[in-house]
């Protein structure tokens, strides 16, 4: 491994760990899940308070999807700062494919406790499909949020984060295959071997991330999740306002600003397919012609899209 890089390299791998986690932890709550309609959120509950520590075991899964979005943003505002994407576009195109179903896979898994937000919001987002009547019966099995959209939601759930492991150890190889990025922009000479040296860092945000775990787990609860959604869902009752996660603040804002309904989808979609440019600025001729300013148009796309995402997402 280039010998210049920092503990900003190890988001990667905390963030896999955390994927791991996820996996792992699913699996056990699929076992006392009931995907339907009218015993869903009830099993919730009585795991909670009668499946021995399945109080940890729900609240470890719930509060590990957003620590699962804080390293990935930390991650990929690491690799826009330093310019990964300008390092190897393959890294940086399966990276931006594992984003995309690490928002499937945490807005299907969102929906299946069925409480009041998570039926609004799912009610929310199948309605941007309206425009193509067959598709909203094709994922919701009707022509709106019921007992079949329960169960495909938690079939999807299920198989698509085996299937992100797939485009997971395809991101490892594109980048094994040429070796990390490091703030200086050379990492041909000055390497160092992995272990014991980058192996010690990874270790000690294993151990950082597990305590982090455990306290969000045994001391705040539900801390990350909204109160309506511990009500069971009601289509008769709408709350006062539809809040997501907070890890999707900024794409329900975009919603929300843009009055036509299809126009905001538009917007939504283009702000998430819009990470693919960067892994085409490579191959741009403007961008050849100031390759000796890349570092600065890095930072500025960084800070761009940091004060973008933050700025969005708070006007919600």
């Amino acid at each position: 491994c280039p010998l210049q890089i920092n503990f900003f390299w190890n988001l990667g791998f905390l963030l896999g760990v955390a994927i791991m986690l996820q996996i792992v932890t699913g699996i056990f709550l699929a076992l006392h899940y009931t995907s339907d309609l009218n015993s869903a959120y009830y099993q919730i509950f009585f795991l909670i308070r009668e499946v021995y520590y399945g109080r940890c075991l729900r609240y470890f899964h719930s509060a590990g999807a957003s620590f699962v979005f804080l390293f990935l943003f930390l991650h990929l505002g690491r690799a826009i700062f330093y310019g990964s994407y300008f390092y190897s576009s393959s890294t940086w195109f399966s990276g931006i494919l594992l984003l995309f179903f690490l928002m499937a896979i945490a807005f299907m898994g969102y929906v299946l406790p069925f409480g009041q937000m998570s039926f609004w919001g799912a009610t929310v987002i199948t309605n941007l499909l309206s425009p193509f009547p067959s598709l909203v019966e094709w994922i919701c099995g009707g022509y709106c949020v019921h007992c079949p959209t329960l169960k495909r939601f938690f079939l999807f759930h299920f198989i698509f984060p085996f299937l992100l492991c797939g485009f997971l150890f395809l991101h490892l190889f594109y980048l094994h295959f040429l070796s990390s990025n490091n703030p200086l922009r050379n990492s041909t000479n000055n390497k160092i071997p992995f272990f014991p040296f980058i192996f010690l860092k990874d270790f000690f945000g294993l151990i950082l991330i597990l305590c982090l775990y455990f306290l969000q787990t045994h001391f705040h609860v539900s801390s990350l999740s909204h109160p309506d959604n511990a009500l069971e869902a009601s289509a008769l009752l709408t709350p006062l306002h539809i809040v997501p996660e907070w890890y999707f603040l900024c794409q329900y804002a975009m919603l929300k600003a843009v009055p036509n309904k299809n126009a905001g989808f538009i917007v939504l979609l283009t702000s998430i397919f819009a990470l693919f440019y960067f892994g085409e600025i490579r191959n741009l001729t403007t961008f050849c012609l100031l390759n000796n300013n890349s570092f600065s148009i890095s930072k500025s796309y960084f800070f761009l899209l940091v004060l973008t995402f933050l700025w969005i997402g708070a006007q919600f």
